[in-house]
């Protein structure tokens, strides 16, 4: 079997991609393991840069009609009272908003509705979009990808072979690249519960030792998000379903009753943060993306949409390549000489963010509050925060910024002005290179 690029894994990376591919006229095949869609926790937080790329594929109004939007970031700090409606603190609120661009807010979509609504756009294209359901990329043999599907072992051949297979990757395993592992002092448990209709908007609400994170997803539902302590979950299961109803009713009231649509410990997830970033994103005609590539911490809801990033980016160039009678090894540089330090700096701010919420400390704690309403009290703190987390652009902080967010220089009066904020949106020339710098080059 022949095509001209093979894609290892149909998550909503992989199907970015292969749709982009498939509609420029690039063969392209994707195998992917599952049969049926996935009940297991994915990404469902899109942010604006990814709403730009979707919009690009031609799929952005079935997904905004698909999902709920989330306009602001909510920083809810309470004290939690038993049987007893909590004690408000602070409210801060970061605004989508204040990003210059139309693409200003971000949106809870289900994972494998995102899925679907890519997988269809790819199938539009079927004279060059080959998706193989049930199909295990198990490695490469003799150059080839070999592939188990029915039963049946096979070989497919391409030019390019990207792998899209997540965090057990062979495709990475095949390219020998270093992998350095980052784990965190705290797990989640993820769940979606029902939602009242008047709750509509997401929130992280937290206490001295407690986190919740609040998402409203469509049909009345709402995906949560509860910290608990690494290595903590046998613990808090002995103490049976009652204790987390009495947690999440005392953080958060209005779902009090709905949360107790939970019976059964299974319709309740793990997820385990950690973080990795590959030295090294292709390798001769080898390429990674998405979590095959780097893994980021779920704080700042980065994970799914760094993989529909790193799509776009690399489908522009092998598309490029095509149109342009150029061999696609020879240019994957550029893919990496993008994505990569784009990812390093999500990386980074996630991190940042996660640590935020890692310490139980009253005076931690002290400081959280204060330097999280400074950058909301701090225009300019207020932009770069959004404008970092939309992935619409970069605006480095500052030793000032910094200074400013600790208490140690006062706030900024001055509003940030769109035509300033605009040179720091990232530029066709900075989001796909080669076709400024290859031109004229045969």
């Amino acid at each position: 079997m022949k095509t001209e690029v093979f894609i290892a894994g149909g998550g909503v990376g992989g199907l970015a991609l292969a749709a982009k591919l498939a509609s420029r006229g690039v063969h392209v095949t994707i195998a992917e393991q599952l049969k049926v869609k996935s009940h297991a926790y994915k990404g469902e937080l899109l942010q604006p840069k990814t709403l730009a790329i979707l919009d690009g594929l031609g799929v952005l109004d079935e997904v905004e009609a698909s999902g709920h939007v989330i306009d602001q970031l909510r920083f809810q700090e309470v004290n939690s009272r038993p049987n007893d409606t909590p004690e408000p603190l602070q409210l801060t609120e970061l605004n989508y908003s204040r990003v210059a661009s139309r693409y200003d807010h971000a949106l809870m979509v289900p994972h494998e509705t995102t899925k679907d609504i890519l997988r269809k756009k790819g199938q539009e294209y079927d004279q060059y979009f080959h998706y193989l359901a049930g199909a295990r990329f198990l490695g490469f043999e003799n150059g080839l990808a070999k592939v188990r599907r029915q039963k049946k072992t096979f070989h497919i051949k391409a030019e390019v072979y990207i792998g899209a297979e997540g965090r057990a990757s062979p495709t990475r395993d095949a390219m020998n690249v270093s992998v350095n592992r980052k784990d965190y002092n705290h797990h989640f448990l993820t769940v979606t519960i029902p939602r009242p209709d008047t709750f509509t908007k997401g929130k992280i609400i937290t206490t001295n030792s407690c986190f919740l994170g609040l998402f409203p997803l469509p049909d009345n539902q709402v995906r949560t998000v509860y910290l608990i302590k690494a290595g903590e979950f046998k613990n808090v299961k002995k103490k049976g379903l009652e204790h987390l109803y009495r947690a999440y009713g005392e953080l958060e009231p209005e779902l009090a009753e709905t949360v107790k649509t939970l019976d059964d410990w299974r319709q309740i997830q793990l997820m385990i943060p950690y973080t990795y970033h590959v030295d090294r994103y292709y390798s001769g005609n080898l390429a990674l993306i998405g979590d095959a590539a780097h893994t980021v911490h779920p704080m700042a809801g980065e994970g799914m949409n760094l993989a529909i990033q790193d799509a776009d980016v690399l489908g522009e160039l092998l598309a490029w390549c095509k149109e342009e009678g150029r061999p696609f090894y020879e240019n994957l540089h550029y893919y990496e000489d993008v994505r990569k330090p784009r990812v390093s700096f999500l990386l980074t701010l996630s991190h940042m963010s996660a640590l935020v919420y890692s310490f139980p400390n009253p005076w931690w704690r002290k400081l959280r509050m204060r330097a999280v309403q400074l950058i909301y009290d701090d225009d300019q703190l207020h932009v770069k925060q959004m404008l970092n987390i939309s992935g619409l652009g970069r605006w480095n902080f500052s030793l000032i910024d910094r200074a400013i967010q600790g208490s140690v220089l006062p706030v900024r009066s001055k509003q940030i002005s769109d035509y300033k904020q605009q040179k720091k949106l990232f530029t066709e020339a900075e989001d796909y290179p080669w076709r400024f710098e290859q031109k004229g080059k045969v």
